[in-house]
């Protein structure tokens, strides 16, 4: 039911051509079955022997003539309508989608993977297209031919009609059997394709890492099991299925419907209830009911899958918006507190309970903790990835709920350890938090990240398109997102690991880079390599969501807690990695 009403949501703004269609449709269903009806009227003038044959042949003609143009010309107009209304529709679904995703918190785009966004935005609407153009145009006609036939041939005689439909319960049953349980197993091959979708993006997306380790062979098997999974799956259900099917249609294929109606109709002849030429029209017309039957099943298919895509958009367009505050208010100043912070993706498990600490103007606050202790997440309260579930962040003593998102952003920038470069030119790259800058300007800020050289070196130069003619590898690309962060200049900085997967080369020219962009500014940065963050003002250490300790590296070493046993662990790691590289 939720599906149904999903799936007459998003046809709404078309219904009308739609109906239109249809209309179109049955004139032309009924203009189907004038040429049989000519063709008996026909048979029976020749068998009379009229005397003026030809003078009455020619109107009947003209008649055929006639209900075959009819056919053809509403037949095409309903299609030629449908298919604007598809495109209609599909332009409203995916400048909605695009309205969506830009007010959804950041947050959601790291819970959804980009297989399950392209999904929705390509699959889920190439499968209600189908729907639009062609099934309600189709369905319409094959149900009103097959009612036009018979009614026809019931006018004929009764027994005849009888005999036109007597091998369609045998489909009927067969059909029924089918289609027992569709909407679960659409389900499953649903949740399927999104899996295949999702891994191909993570093979492709990380084909250089794995190559550059030697793990090619190993980089997809993530997607061959979710391939093999799959086919398996599908295998198995549509295996039966399909061995049903081909039974199920040999009763309506053209020879057995043939077949059914000449003997039961020599049958009746004999018996003196119609005549040949009755039997030969029934029969004709008895032959394109299959045909017809056909697409209603194809349709009701149809139907299924483009309910279940519409049900998937419906979901994404309720997903609640990042919600912008009625009177924004605007930040007195840079910097941050935190006051008494949960937070819960569920709403059931807390990920951080009863946070506090501030966070001076112009002073750098760290935070280390092991994985899934709530660094990350904590971060991204800064920047409005998620709001929070109780407590408050305030910035400059406003809430950050109460600020503008563009507003927001020009307060505080950030640059994280998975980058994110658009598919442009490395220019529009840089300013993308300032579009209006100029190219010197942005080749100041590419120059304090320590990549305006090797920007300079590619083909195009600053012009070269991301993933064209700019390949650039991963410590470079994080260059262009710190450029970018220099460029818009935010007083308040959130990094997190961002030196986390670079070389010890690229390493050290991002350190550089970090070194120029964080002066002066409020810093909020998450590190595993502790001795970047020694020389913190105040160092938060996170365990299981709450803050267990707190302040400056040699405090936190003397105090004999978390992290000095973390601090000890590091300098271990440190020496056996020293000791393994002069063995090489």
């Amino acid at each position: 039911m939720r599906r149904s009403t999903a799936l007459g949501g998003i046809l709404e703004p078309v219904q009308s051509r739609i109906r239109i269609a249809m209309a179109m449709q049955i004139i032309a269903s009924a203009a189907t079955i004038v040429p049989y009806v000519a063709i008996v009227e026909l048979g029976k003038i020749l068998l009379s022997g009229d005397a003026d044959t030809f003078g009455v042949v020619l109107p009947v003609v003209w008649i055929v003539v006639a209900g075959l143009g009819a056919r053809a010309a509403f037949g095409s107009g309903a299609l030629l309508v449908t298919h604007y209304a598809d495109v209609s529709m599909q332009a409203i679904l995916r400048r909605k989608i695009v309205t969506t995703l830009g007010t959804l918190p950041l947050g959601w785009f790291g819970r959804n993977t980009s297989g399950s966004v392209r999904k929705k935005a390509q699959n889920d609407i190439a499968d209600l297209h189908y729907l639009v153009a062609h099934q309600a145009v189709e369905t319409v006609g094959a149900v009103a031919t097959p009612v036009f036939g018979i009614g026809y041939i019931s006018y004929l005689d009764w027994r005849l009609a009888l005999l036109a439909v007597a091998t369609l319960p045998i489909y009927i049953a067969a059909y029924a059997s089918m289609t027992k349980d569709m909407d679960v197993k659409m389900t499953e091959m649903n949740k399927g394709i999104e899996a295949i979708s999702s891994t191909i993006v993570e093979f492709v997306a990380g084909i250089s890492v794995v190559k550059a380790f030697g793990q090619a062979g190993k980089a997809h098997s993530r997607y061959r099991s979710a391939a093999i999974s799959f086919g398996d799956a599908y295998g198995g259900w549509v295996g039966p299925m399909l061995r049903t099917d081909a039974l199920s249609s040999i009763s309506l294929s053209a020879p057995i419907v043939l077949l059914v109606n000449l003997l039961g109709g020599v049958w009746f002849v004999f018996a003196g209830w119609v005549t040949p030429l009755d039997v030969i029209a029934a029969a004709l017309i008895a032959m394109a009911l299959p045909v017809a039957i056909m697409a209603v099943s194809f349709g009701m298919q149809a139907r299924r899958e483009a309910s279940a895509a519409a049900g998937r958009l419906v979901e994404l367009f309720e997903t609640p918006a990042l919600l912008e505050p009625s009177n924004p208010k605007s930040p007195d100043g840079s910097d941050v507190r935190f006051d008494k912070v949960s937070f819960s993706y569920d709403g059931t498990t807390e990920v951080l309970r009863d946070v506090s600490f501030a966070m001076p103007s112009g002073s750098v606050t760290a935070l280390v903790g092991a994985s899934g202790s709530g660094k990350s997440t904590l971060a991204t309260l800064v920047l409005r990835f998620h709001d929070v579930t109780g407590g408050a962040v305030t910035i400059g003593g406003v809430d950050v709920r109460t600020i503008a998102t563009a507003e927001l952003y020009r307060y505080v920038g950030f640059v994280l350890q998975d980058v994110q470069l658009l598919n442009e030119s490395v220019l529009d790259n840089i300013r993308l938090g300032r579009p209006d800058a100029d190219l010197a300007t942005a080749r100041d800020a590419a120059k304090a990240a320590q990549i305006d050289e090797r920007i300079l070196a590619l083909p195009r130069g600053y012009d070269s398109v991301i993933g064209d003619d700019a390949l650039l590898s991963g410590g470079e690309a994080q260059r262009v997102s710190i450029a970018r962060a220099i460029l818009a200049d935010t007083p308040i900085l959130v990094l997190d690991e961002a030196t986390a997967f670079a070389d010890p080369e690229s390493e050290a020219e991002i350190q550089r880079a970090l070194s120029t962009l964080a002066r002066g500014r409020t810093i909020l940065v998450i590190a595993h390599r502790l001795e970047s963050i020694m020389d913190a003002d105040r160092i938060l250490v996170l365990d299981g969501g709450e803050i267990v300790e707190q302040g400056t590296h040699d405090d936190l070493v003397a105090a004999a807690g978390h992290y000095a046993r973390m601090w000890t662990a590091h300098q271990r790691a440190v020496i056996t990695d020293a000791r393994e590289a002069a063995a090489r």
